[in-house]
């Protein structure tokens, strides 16, 4: 198949005090892998949801092989052809793998024939897949193979990808890619949404840029640079992070032998996890999803109490301890879902800034809650951290996820943390944001604090963090400074490569030195 497959005229969007989408007009070809960029905010989630019949345009027009293409609602755009995989999987744990798959199918066939029928597609397409596994049992990119074959299934000329890699190690982004490039090959078109820039320039053959909602330019990644990708995002220069070490042999937070239940029912329990983190470290944690990731932030921050000596902080055990005695102490988390468990989605942000900070900011006194003062943390959360929104009385649900989430990140770094532990910090996030991001925590690293950064994003560990560790099934390796190793071995790590070192005991290893 040749010539335009989809061509987008004109589509224009608005929701009360925002333009999403201001007459963005592109075309994709068959055949063609086409990347759709911009910052958080720009108007990327609902241009796709335009196409996929999630949200009707006020105005503009769409084709879909020369003829109007107006769908209603996504069962529509699938019978024409289009499919997406979304950022955040719609699977049942409790059910397998083909039960999930029929729940999305129009007219599922019978049960044993789709099995079979999964078996093939998956194997032929180099994602093999097992029917009859439960989900909760997958892995992160097991999952995400269930999400793509069902969209397979359906045989689609278009299909939609949102942030496919932010739970995927680098062996799996390389699978993945090898059935993009042959669904590609096959006439199969690719709207491919991404921050990851070099993952653009290594799949992508055309690049449409949004900014502010309006197409800002298109350019061939493979000929253009991700800093100028990024630039034409932002619509200024990017500012790049530089790390600079600031460790100390000052010891801040000591985890001995730390084992902890799953925190539901398809988690990962923590097995003798140990490791000390130091003054002015950043201490990185990379983890595929569902490893034990939420665990180790439930336990380190107080929702999940353990063995009073398994978490001392400096000096002191704390691992019996609740969240609220922990922040009094110093100890703060960030967790990675940013609506419902960092932020109350209805609340305004004025209100999740006194949840998280009425300890350490003392915005309580006398049993009362002290409004004002709790306005002001808002706003100069809002101000030092460029938060984009119209004030502090909005609603966290307002905020696009990049700037929620440099409000939830600011709002812990403001209240002086001793050690800050944050899953995710920059997960969905655009460059920009995440630069920013990045480079708060490196500047509260040079004041003192102790930092951990549990993250998916291998770029982020190997850019900011001055130790790795791994964490594979709820046990973690020895960390290792980040300088000495590479993507790859990261990767293999990440997978749990036989051979890779587990941590001992603080004490044992600072005798063994």
């Amino acid at each position: 198949m040749t010539g335009t497959l989809i061509k987008i005229d004109g589509l224009t969007k608005a929701y009360p005090g925002v333009i999403a989408n201001d007459n963005v007009s592109f075309q994709i070809d068959a055949g063609e892998v086409h990347a759709l960029l911009g910052e958080n905010g720009a108007g990327k989630s609902t241009l796709v949801k335009m196409i996929y019949g999630l949200v009707k345009p006020d105005a503009g027009q769409m084709q879909l092989r020369g003829k109007p293409y107006a769908p209603a609602e996504p069962r529509a755009a699938r019978a024409a052809g289009v499919a997406m995989v979304f950022q955040h999987f719609s699977l049942f744990e409790a059910l397998t793998v083909a039960e999930n798959i029929a729940l999305g199918m129009e007219n599922p066939p019978p049960m044993r024939q789709l099995s079979d029928r999964i078996t093939t597609v998956s194997q032929d397409y180099g994602l093999p897949l097992d029917p009859h596994r439960t989900v909760g049992d997958l892995s992160a990119g097991e999952r995400q193979r269930v999400e793509i074959i069902r969209c397979l299934l359906q045989d689609p000329k278009l299909l939609i990808m949102d942030e496919p890699t932010s739970v995927l190690t680098p062996q799996e982004v390389d699978i993945l890619f090898a059935t993009l490039r042959l669904l590609r090959d096959q006439g199969t078109s690719i709207l491919y949404i991404s921050h990851k820039l070099e993952e653009i320039r290594a799949l992508c053959d055309t690049a449409t840029i949004l900014r502010g909602g309006q197409n800002v330019g298109t350019c061939d990644p493979r000929q253009t640079a991700a800093r100028d990708m990024a630039e034409m995002m932002v619509g200024s220069r990017l500012h790049v992070p530089e790390k600079v070490s600031h460790a100390t042999d000052q010891v801040a937070l000591t985890v001995n032998r730390l084992t902890s239940r799953a925190v539901s029912p398809f988690g990962t329990r923590l097995r003798d996890v140990s490791f000390q983190l130091w003054q002015g470290e950043i201490l990185g944690i990379g983890g595929v999803a569902g490893n034990g990731q939420d665990e180790l932030l439930a336990a380190m921050s107080g929702e999940m109490q353990v063995n009073p000596d398994a978490i001392r902080l400096g000096n002191r055990p704390i691992g019996h301890l609740g969240p609220n005695k922990r922040r009094r102490l110093g100890l703060l988390a960030a967790p990675e879902e940013r609506l419902g468990h960092a932020a109350a989605p209805d609340m305004t942000l004025t209100e999740n800034a006194l949840l998280s900070g009425k300890v350490r900011k003392a915005l309580e006194e006398n049993g009362f809650l002290n409004w004002n003062k709790a306005r002001r943390f808002a706003d100069q959360i809002i101000d030092r951290f460029d938060v984009r929104t119209p004030n502090a009385a909005n609603a966290a649900r307002s905020l696009s996820g990049g700037n929620l989430q440099k409000f939830v990140i600011g709002r812990e770094i403001l209240q002086n943390p001793l050690v800050l532990v944050v899953n995710q910090p920059t997960w969905g996030v655009d460059a920009q944001a995440a630069a920013a991001i990045r480079q708060a925590l490196l500047d509260l690293a040079a004041e003192g604090a102790a930092v951990i950064v549990i993250s998916q994003d291998l770029d982020e560990l190997m850019e900011i963090t001055d130790r790795f560790a791994a964490l594979n099934e709820g046990r973690l390796s020895a960390p290792r400074p980040t300088a000495d190793l590479d993507v790859e071995q990261i990767g293999l790590m990440l997978g749990g490569a036989h051979g890779m070192e587990v941590a001992h005991a603080p004490e044992e290893s600072t005798a063994a030195q």
